[in-house]
């Protein structure tokens, strides 16, 4: 079992920059890792994802502006966000799962970190 904290959200204007970090108490060297994001009133939502083997993909909206990569030994799962977008407003969650999982973990949503940008 893993414990996720998510920080490195703040306040930023349109085109500025921000990196989240994911910190677990154990290497995931053998867990697929993901970001998710939860506007106001809205559903969750994937933003990026990572595997064990190091493979990525993010949602559509994210690409070429988000970069999500990791650092097995540390226990620590980043996403660097550029050219932030008012639209990336939101609460952003990490989680994992095993590779073979078709799930996520539930028990592991934290708070989360907010991220706001402004116009």
């Amino acid at each position: 079992q893993v414990q996720l904290v998510e920080s490195g959200g703040g306040s930023v204007q349109a085109g500025g920059s921000l990196r989240l970090a994911c910190a677990a108490s154990r290497t995931l060297s053998d867990y697929v890792v993901a970001w998710f994001r939860q506007p106001p009133g809205k559903e969750r939502e994937l933003v990026a994802r990572i595997t064990s083997g190091g493979n990525t993909n993010y949602v559509d909206s994210a690409k070429g502006r988000f970069t999500i990569f990791r650092d097995n030994a540390k226990g620590m799962v980043y996403l660097q966000m550029n050219t932030l977008k008012p639209e990336d407003t939101a609460v952003y969650y990490c989680n994992v799962k095993r590779d073979i999982s078709i799930v996520w973990t539930p028990e592991y949503w934290g708070q989360g970190t907010q991220v706001t940008v402004s116009s």
